[in-house]
């Protein structure tokens, strides 16, 4: 029999959403059932709730999900109910990148996270009107239970809640990740960071937990500038009332800092984030822009030895970064939970507008119980 199950449904090509009633299927023999407790919202989200995605609407979205197996497929090994779980990226586990121990660049990336549906075109969601799309990153965690893929799942024990651990399945490890993994943070290192969301806030810290004696954040938001300081900035910079190159350059003595990480998916910002590196140092471009958006960097810069890199979801398979991620939290190195306000997941609509306002660095939903 088919589980009915709360979830909030994009329907309209906005970036809203409607809490309904919607069917469930039984998982499949490659399937697990998880009742979710917690999910991170994130701006990939809101870029597939608006259209702006290869994501087909109606649609179950959240790709940050955390809660409990209830069932697993015959088919399933590894996991059975009662598993407290953590969910990220699906993958389809055999190409060279995922052999090679990178799932977040499967060849078959977008097909299996964006596009919302089984390899197969099925969906597991149903309404009175008939299908609705799920499987989102193999997840579709806004939702009461989903169904998973096995290899986006990662076990945890049970000494942190599951609301903070929610937001490490996509956002949290993609800041962090690329300050451990692309870049290679060293101690006694500069870093900016430029837009200090969730992403940026998690790179951020990172840095911090990586030595880095200079960080400095960007952002055009007061209140999340006085949570980046909170977080281990040394400096800030409002980019909304002064010249970002221009302090950069001045809190520098003129040289420009180790490392850059960008999150804000402005190709403007991505080109200053370029522009702040020192001699050898390396830039991290995070941000989703525009697909035919085009970065510019001055030749002769580069040839000084000059590094830019693309890194998404942390450069390094969730199953092993998240676990590096928790032991991090644990010792008080890493304290992501104080960028997280939780909401029900009926108050969905109201999550987005805070984060949007910047009230709000990360909101996680949660789920009755």
């Amino acid at each position: 029999m088919p589980t009915t199950v709360t979830a909030a449904v994009a329907r309209t090509g906005e970036d809203d959403f409607s809490i309904e009633r919607l069917e469930l299927e039984d998982p499949r023999p490659d399937e697990v059932l998880v009742r979710y407790t917690a999910a991170g919202l994130c701006q990939t989200d809101l870029e597939a709730a608006a259209g702006r995605l290869p994501t087909p609407l109606p649609v179950v979205l959240g790709h940050e999900g955390a809660g409990v197996v209830e069932a697993v497929g015959s088919g399933v090994t590894g996991f059975r109910p009662g598993d407290r779980v953590v969910l990220s990226l699906d993958s389809d586990g055999i190409c060279p990148n995922c052999l090679s121990g990178q799932p977040a660049y499967c060849e078959r990336h977008t097909p299996l996270n964006f596009e919302a549906r089984r390899a197969d075109g099925s969906v597991g969601l149903t309404d009175s009107a008939g299908p609705v799309h799920d499987h989102f990153f193999g997840q579709s965690s806004f939702a009461s239970h989903g169904l998973a893929h096995p290899r986006g799942l990662i076990k945890v024990d049970d000494e942190v809640p599951l609301a903070t651990l929610a937001p490490l399945g996509c956002g949290v490890i993609t800041g962090a990740g690329a300050v451990f993994n692309s870049l290679r943070v060293q101690a006694g290192s500069t870093l900016a960071v430029f837009g200090v969301g969730a992403v940026g806030l998690s790179a951020l810290m990172a840095a911090v937990a990586c030595g880095a004696t200079r960080v400095i954040a960007v952002d055009t938001k007061p209140e999340r500038l006085a949570l980046a300081k909170e977080l281990g900035a040394t400096d800030l910079v409002n980019a909304a009332t002064a010249d970002t190159a221009e302090a950069i350059t001045d809190l520098t003595g003129g040289r420009g800092v180790d490392y850059s990480v960008e999150s804000t998916g402005v190709v403007a910002v991505m080109n200053t984030a370029i522009a702040a590196l020192a001699p050898l140092g390396s830039a991290a471009i995070l941000g989703v822009a525009a697909l035919d958006a085009t970065l510019h960097a001055n030749i002769f810069e580069l040839l000084k030895g000059r590094t830019i890199t693309g890194s998404v979801m942390g450069h390094q398979a969730p199953g092993v970064l998240i676990p590096r991620l928790i032991g991090l939290y644990r010792q008080g190195r890493f304290p992501f939970d104080r960028m997280i306000r939780t909401y029900p997941l009926a108050d969905i609509n109201t999550a987005v507008a805070d984060v949007k306002a910047g009230r709000t660095a990360k909101a996680v939903l949660t789920h009755a119980a």
